[in-house]
């Protein structure tokens, strides 16, 4: 069994964690500086705590980064910084030159470099959530998982191929979350939106309910998608694509992630439409009745 470092137990990192200690490996941890809700999850997961990284990276054969994207080259500096010489895995939704820029500082430092890319929800059962890996040393990663919730699979291809292919994926699942919210607030601000959810209802009569998760997320995660975007929109630009798109989905998802809760003017917070494709269907006026997309749609205008 490996012992196995982790940076740092977020929602999808505790989970991550969680699976290796649910098949036998020891996930040691930083508390150095995490929130109270970091340390719930750490326990959550049976992680155990250290004393510092410089501890960490002296017990670990392996590091496993899983932060948010604009804090992947500082995670990475942190850990050369302690002379860590076994096998560094970034599992971070970053483009193909920023997973390129962490690989040689870890490697500079001593480390090996594994390039990963996670894709789906916080692995609780088996069956819904994937870890790509790629580079030399991929497979020894892809082992530690056997037998967990999480499915590690090597992604084909180029060192960075794990990056290449969450950048892709996100591209469209997050990408396609602002649009929707982007077309929601242009009807509401032409003063049409019930007529689009009726329409919706009609011929997209998933996109209602859909719109409203989206909302949801985002409030709860923009912040964290805003550089996932910036990466995307930059790995579009490096293969000679268009790369606005995804500069606006950065913009709708910093707006988002500075909504409130609170209901449009005279319509209740949490009254949501549910998804029989009724979300038009509200007692009056001309907004849905649903308080955290109406905040969002109001950040967003």
């Amino acid at each position: 069994m490996a012992t196995v470092g982790l940076l740092h137990p977020g929602e999808m990192g505790a989970a991550v964690g969680g699976c290796l200690v649910s098949v036998g490996h020891e996930v040691l941890w930083d508390p150095a500086g995490r929130s109270r809700a970091s340390t719930g999850r750490a326990l959550a997961a049976e992680l155990t705590g250290v004393s510092s990284l410089a501890e960490l990276a002296s017990r670990c054969s392996v590091i496993l980064s899983v932060c948010p994207p604009h804090a992947a080259l500082d995670v990475a500096s942190s850990v050369a910084s302690t002379g860590f010489s076994g096998v560094y895995v970034d599992a971070n939704a970053v483009s193909v030159a920023t997973a390129s820029q962490v690989a040689d500082v870890v490697t500079e430092g001593g480390a090996s470099y594994v390039d990963g890319g996670i894709i789906g929800l916080p692995p609780e059962n088996a069956g819904h959530t994937r870890l790509y890996l790629s580079g030399a040393r991929a497979e020894e990663v892809r082992a530690l998982f056997g037998r967990s919730a999480l499915d590690a699979r090597i992604a084909d291809g180029q060192p960075f191929a794990a990056s290449a292919v969450k950048m892709a994926y996100a591209a469209w699942t997050k990408g396609t979350s602002a649009l929707l919210l982007a077309c929601r607030a242009l009807a509401r601000g032409e003063g049409v939106e019930r007529t689009l959810l009726a329409e919706w209802a009609l011929s997209q009569p998933a996109l209602g309910a859909q719109s409203e998760r989206a909302a949801s997320a985002a409030a709860a995660k923009g912040w964290r998608w805003v550089a996932e975007m910036e990466e995307i929109a930059a790995s579009m630009a490096a293969d000679g694509l268009p790369s606005g798109f995804h500069h606006a989905a950065a913009d709708i998802f910093d707006r988002a992630a500075h909504a409130g809760t609170a209901a449009a003017p005279g319509l209740p917070a949490g009254t949501g439409s549910g998804s029989n494709g009724s979300a038009y269907a509200s007692a009056s006026g001309n907004q849905p009745e649903n308080g955290t997309l109406n905040a969002v749609i109001s950040a967003l205008m």
